[in-house]
């Protein structure tokens, strides 16, 4: 016998719902043949939500029954449902990822004369950009993750906007590859400062933080990574000075 699913969701000019169609899809692939129902417009979706005492949409029913929205059905074919408190090193292991890939494309595409060694360079240069951008994007969300353990932003929290704008400053100079004196200090500074920060505040104070490295709101624990980040500035600043 066919396996069939009835599906209700979300879809007006105004708004598509994104979890129906992930439902939709969900249930295809599992092989169910599925009666589409649209709610196309809000006094329908109102309606429909009454009629079932439902909070939200989609909702879809099998067999009569009601399973409920997109986690509740994830949940019913035995999917891992996303902890959205748990950590995350997903932004992270991204990040990182992409710039060793664009520092080791740059080296093969003749940028590089220096071998291995320009590659470690870039890497960590475009880490920084990119890692700027995240905070820059949400200035204030980064903020108020960062002052928590900072210990200069602690004291004086303009140094949190600060941060962010210095960590671009020198990533972007440190491409450049000239002018050490302009803009390694700025890397050296801020990671210094960041690593003491860090090792303080897990290794010491055994606090359990998110880091900020990545932007505001993420779920990326405090600790090693964090920690990472600020020794390869403070390195690569002092090669650069040293070079």
């Amino acid at each position: 016998m066919s396996k069939v699913a009835t599906l209700y969701r979300m879809h007006t000019a105004e708004h598509i719902c994104p979890y129906g169609l992930k439902s939709r899809h969900l249930l295809k692939s599992k092989g169910y043949i599925i009666e589409d129902n649209i709610l196309a417009s809000q006094k329908e979706t109102e309606a429909f939500k009454k009629k079932y005492n439902v909070q939200t949409t989609p909702q879809t029913f099998i067999s009569d029954n009601r399973i409920g929205g997109y986690e509740a059905l994830k949940k019913y074919f035995g999917k891992r449902i996303e902890d959205k408190n748990s950590a995350d090193y997903m932004p992270v292991i991204a990040i990182f990822s992409m710039t060793l890939a664009m520092a080791v494309a740059l080296f093969f595409s003749g940028f590089g004369e220096t071998g291995g060694l320009y590659i470690i360079e870039t890497f960590i240069a475009l880490s920084m950009c990119v890692l700027a951008i995240q905070k820059l994007r949400d200035l204030n969300a980064f903020t108020l993750q960062f002052i928590t353990y900072d210990l200069l932003a602690m004291r004086y929290v303009p140094y949190a906007y600060i941060y962010a704008i210095l960590e671009a400053f020198a990533g972007v100079g440190m491409l450049t590859g000239k002018l050490a004196w302009l803009f390694a200090p700025a890397a050296l500074f801020i990671g210094t400062v960041g690593a003491i920060s860090v090792f303080k505040a897990v290794y010491i104070d055994k606090r359990e933080l998110k880091c900020a490295c990545v932007g505001g709101n993420s779920n990326v624990p405090l600790g090693a990574i964090s920690l990472t980040e600020n020794i390869m500035m403070v390195s690569m600043a002092i090669w650069m000075l040293a070079s």
